[in-house]
């Protein structure tokens, strides 16, 4: 099974992958760096445009890392990123994360960034990185908790970005503030050796404000979220040109901040952590 891309909430409009673009392992997988070897053997579930998968690879090397997505256009985009820098240990695949296709510990390292928040059965996912992780090996996973939000100065029409923007992913069945359940459906999906931790995104600079800030002055009001808002019945076409035109002046404003947390963890597998094995075929 490939889940449709439609089920990934966010879409994948251009200012959707744009901040996709910009995550690497330093500020996007700083808890599992410290774990990764070369010769490694490694899934990227969700991989989106490459940036962390690529990331990994060069780390890895000569150790195969394998990205995975949902939506053919931004598995394109991995691919050609990896012809363009050379990376020749690296491939690319569309996938579901409720069903890899590989045997049962195939991978030395599951990795999952920003996914687990759009699925709808998130500990089934995690059963399945699980599953395809050696014994001794590590799963690691990392999503935002949107309710942890924090920005300076203070906006009406950012608190309504956030309620709208929570409003949207609980319709769709997914979890937005992911982050602070990460341990429970570790430890629900059969994980026994979990290590939690935490870390945080800060934009402040001219420069990241202006990409944070476009970004979402973009994101709000041409992407599924949009879509998904008026047509839910969460925000109207009015509310969210409301909400962009405050992304930009935050985005303008010197005195603008944002700090957005993430909850992580990291699984170390066991034999018996692997519930989720497929049967063998009659």
């Amino acid at each position: 099974m490939v889940v449709d891309e439609q089920s990934y909430g966010q879409g994948h409009a251009e200012s959707v992958v744009r901040s996709q673009t910009w995550r690497t392992v330093d500020n996007s997988a700083a808890h599992l760096a410290p774990h990764l070897r070369p010769g490694q053997r490694v899934l990227d579930v969700g991989c989106g445009p490459g940036t962390i998968t690529l990331d990994l690879a060069s780390r890895m090397a000569p150790g195969e890392v394998v990205g995975i997505d949902v939506a053919d256009a931004v598995l394109d985009q991995a691919r050609r990123a990896a012809a363009e820098q050379g990376v020749g240990n690296v491939r690319f695949a569309r996938a579901s994360a409720y069903e890899i296709d590989a045997e049962d510990g195939t991978f030395d390292v599951v990795h999952a960034h920003q996914v687990v928040l759009h699925l709808t059965d998130p500990v089934a996912a995690l059963r399945e990185f699980l599953r395809v992780t050696r014994p001794g090996g590590l799963v690691a996973v990392r999503d935002t908790d949107y309710a942890g939000c924090m920005w300076w100065p203070a906006d009406p029409r950012l608190d309504r970005w956030l309620e709208v923007y929570r409003a949207v992913a609980h319709g769709n069945g997914t979890e937005p503030d992911a982050g602070r359940r990460l341990l429970a459906w570790a430890h629900a999906a059969g994980a026994t050796d979990v290590t939690p931790s935490a870390s945080i995104w800060c934009h402040s600079t001219p420069g990241e404000r202006a990409w944070w800030g476009g970004m979402w002055a973009d994101r709000i009001l041409d992407s599924r979220i949009a879509e998904q808002a008026v047509e839910g019945g969460h925000a109207t076409r009015a509310e969210l040109e409301d909400i962009s035109s405050a992304w930009r002046r935050w985005a303008a404003d010197r005195d603008g901040w944002f700090a957005i947390p993430h909850g992580e963890v990291l699984c170390r597998v066991a034999p018996e952590d692997r519930p989720g094995a497929r049967p063998e075929a009659p």
